[in-house]
């Protein structure tokens, strides 16, 4: 008789031992190398999409995961949009996409067909800048620059939603028109982070476009 006295295996890796070889008995020959097999060679679905940007028709054949963000910026070299934390909490892709300000690394670049989108780069150009950019450069509202062009993005955006009259968290009467104040700006743009801290002066910068007087809140 053996003597097996000097084998040592614990309860628990004799468990997982024993699950593994019954998964192994159970699944029929070469079928795990099969599907494995069949998930590399699938080819990636690809989709087409056409759309304007920033005042240009545009039409991309892409992988039906990409982001918007990623079209822009690997596709069509929009870098002024920039890639934060790629999970919706910092804003710092927000572009303008029919109006209405996104992050454009949450959305799909296919669902938006024939969607009219603005990014930082169609807002103004240095010879030629938007008032917000402008005002962000005489209040210095920033000072890596990074979350920037996601701010002045967001800014724009946030004025024409109190000018339709959308109301926000900080409105008294959700059925009332919402006020032009900087309490309203302040709660609207509170999806943009800023890791300098020019909060105060972004305020400035966009109360001065608002025509808000009295400085900052």
């Amino acid at each position: 008789m053996h003597d097996f006295s000097y084998v040592k295996i614990s309860r628990r890796n004799l468990l997982l031992a024993g699950a593994a070889s019954m998964s192994s008995a159970a699944m029929p020959a070469g079928a795990a190398q099969g599907n494995a097999a069949a998930v590399q060679e699938r080819p990636p679905s690809t989709a087409g999409v056409s759309m304007k940007v920033n005042g240009k028709a545009v039409t991309l054949q892409l992988d039906s995961r990409t982001t918007l963000l990623d079209a822009l910026r690997e596709h069509l070299r929009l870098t002024g949009t920039k890639k934060g934390c790629d999970q919706g909490q910092c804003g710092a892709c927000t572009v303008i996409v029919d109006g209405r300000r996104i992050n454009s690394c949450l959305s799909l670049a296919v669902m938006h067909e024939g969607a009219e989108v603005t990014t930082i780069e169609g807002l103004g150009s240095k010879d030629r800048m938007h008032p917000l950019q402008a005002a962000f450069v005489k209040h210095d509202g920033y000072q890596c620059g990074y979350c920037t062009p996601g701010q002045i993005c967001s800014a724009v955006a946030v004025l024409d939603e109190i000018r339709q009259g959308v109301p926000s968290h900080a409105s008294a009467d959700i059925g009332a028109r919402p006020l032009l104040s900087l309490e309203e700006i302040r709660e609207r743009m509170s999806g943009n982070i800023c890791r300098c801290g020019a909060y105060s002066n972004i305020l400035d910068a966009i109360g001065e476009v608002a025509g808000i007087s009295g400085g900052r809140a």
